[in-house]
């Protein structure tokens, strides 16, 4: 990873990085609650939801235990990461949007999904 060389451009990438990993936090957080108040009626779709809420969850506390860590990852694995992050939150806030009472879980997504966007732009 190319460090950033000004003082500006380092507060801007931990500024990006902090910003990211509460996303990835607080999408993790709606994720697991909405699918705890699904309540199972077999439907396919029901269970699709269910597990792309669980999955998005997984992968976001994923992605800010890998943003919190204090070593060095290399840019590529950092931003693999990303991309499967902000992939699978716009899978499931696409999924979220049919279901009532989901819209703030499927916003919480979007705006990780956002946030791993704009991280992904302040890598060098």
């Amino acid at each position: 990873m190319t460090p950033p060389t000004s003082q500006q451009q380092v507060y801007r990438f931990l500024e990006d990085r902090f910003l990211c990993a509460q996303a990835c936090t607080e999408c993790a957080r709606a994720c697991a609650v909405r699918t705890s108040l699904l309540v199972p009626d077999g439907t396919e779709d029901r269970d699709r939801v269910r597990r792309l809420g669980i999955m998005c969850a997984e992968v976001c506390e994923a992605t800010c235990r890998m943003l919190s860590e204090e070593n060095r990852q290399d840019e590529e694995g950092i931003r693999v990461q990303l991309r499967w992050c902000r992939s699978v939150c716009l899978q499931c806030a696409h999924a979220l949007d049919g279901q009532s009472g989901a819209e703030s879980a499927a916003g919480a997504c979007r705006s990780c999904a956002g946030a791993c966007a704009d991280f992904m732009v302040s890598l060098n």
